[in-house]
């Protein structure tokens, strides 16, 4: 893996690409992960008396009113207060007021310049991975780092159009991610998958690849109502994803021995978080009720498998985790893994956003930043933004 450390960057301008991808409410960041997830590899840059120059995108901008509410403006604000020092903030993505300013930078200076998406406004030159785009951008700097894990699964300008132009390489939060999910291309045994979250079509090629190598699958989330369905049981009013029954019977049938559903949930007659519940088994769910989480049962059951794991990978809550009365097993069974020392591995997304509320979050082995990118990790796919660098 070609790594920042593998690169002379001393005294050059760097261009690093950052996930600064975050929650912004009232021009005020609701949630400063991703931020400090990019400060090692700035501050590596800034021990080398780099120029550093950081691109991100922030949103989506589809039309004229997304500007606005996408500005990076705060995270350059925020930024300056980690690294506690001034941010210079670029307005433009391009053009001579940009110029001027990378030209004009000194040793430890750091530029921010303006959502990298501005450039979808006309034409989707960012996401579309303008070639002109790209080898502009690339322009600026001297090297390239990509150390924005949740955005490498996208061939887009700020990314591959770099890093096709100039000497480039991984930053630290993009190796501890690629050496962590590595663990899974030739796993330790027992090793156990546990999959949540609501519909099946988002995990079938996660299905597809892990099961030939997982000693079990364990799933919870509204996708194991359609495997229930597809072995012919009542799930009354719970979430089917109709499109894929015919899916999971195959896997059923092929890897039964492999695929571990729930014995027992925790029913309502609503989907909210006031009614109260009951816990019933799977086979005397009514059909006016619907499942919202596992039940106890089902929980035991999970941790007597997990108690052999060697390690464990887990994408998506096994319940509705919106909802305080139906978070409790996937907070139950997170306090578990990290109890026992289990070696877990959470894919990205809603399961790192639960532990994080748990407070588990740094006591798992790795919480993945990526969201759709881990997904397609755990696919088996070639993922543009390594295959740039690679």
């Amino acid at each position: 893996m070609k790594t920042i450390k593998n690169l002379n960057i001393e005294n050059k301008k760097v261009i690093i690409r950052c996930d600064f991808n975050v929650p912004i409410k009232d021009n005020k960041i609701v949630d400063d992960t991703r931020i400090k997830g990019a400060l090692e590899t700035i501050n590596y840059c800034l021990e080398k008396n780099c120029k550093v120059i950081l691109l991100s995108h922030l949103g989506r901008i589809k039309e004229e009113s997304d500007l606005a509410k996408n500005n990076l403006a705060p995270v350059a604000k925020r930024l300056a207060e980690l690294l506690n020092k001034d941010i210079l903030f670029c307005e433009k993505t391009r053009g001579p007021e940009l110029e001027a300013m990378v030209e004009s930078l000194e040793a430890k200076d750091v530029l921010l310049i303006q959502n990298t998406r501005y450039e979808d406004l006309e034409g989707k030159k960012e996401s579309k991975n303008d070639p002109e785009l790209g080898a502009y951008w690339a322009s600026l700097g001297d090297v390239f780092i990509n150390d924005a894990f949740g955005t490498i699964h996208r061939a887009h300008a700020s990314n591959v159009g770099i890093a096709s132009n100039i000497e480039s390489a991984f930053g630290f939060l993009i190796e501890r991610e690629l050496n962590a999910l590595s663990l899974l291309n030739r796993p330790e045994h027992p090793f156990i998958v546990i999959l949540g979250g609501a519909k099946v079509a988002d995990k079938i090629g996660v299905i597809e690849n892990l099961v030939t190598k997982a000693d079990k699958i364990l799933i919870g989330g509204g996708m194991a109502f359609t495997f229930l369905k597809a072995k012919g049981l009542e799930v009354g009013k719970s979430l089917i994803d109709e499109e894929n029954i015919e899916f999971c019977k195959n896997i059923l049938n092929n890897y039964q021995e492999k695929i571990i559903l729930p014995v027992d949930f925790a029913v309502t007659n609503e989907f909210n978080n006031d009614e109260e519940y009951r816990l019933k088994d799977i086979d005397s769910i009514a059909a006016n009720e619907m499942g919202l989480d596992i039940g106890s049962k089902t929980l035991t059951l999970f941790e007597n498998i997990l108690k052999e794991a060697a390690i464990v990978i887990w994408n998506g809550p096994l319940g509705v985790y919106e909802f305080d009365k139906y978070k409790k097993n996937t907070d139950e069974l997170l306090k578990y893994v990290v109890a026992n020392n289990i070696k877990t591995i959470l894919g990205g997304g809603d399961i790192v956003a639960a532990a994080t509320s748990a407070g588990y979050k740094d006591k798992v082995y790795h919480a993945s930043t990526g969201g759709g990118a881990t997904l397609e990790y755990l696919e088996g796919k070639k993922l543009p933004g390594i295959e740039a660098i690679k």
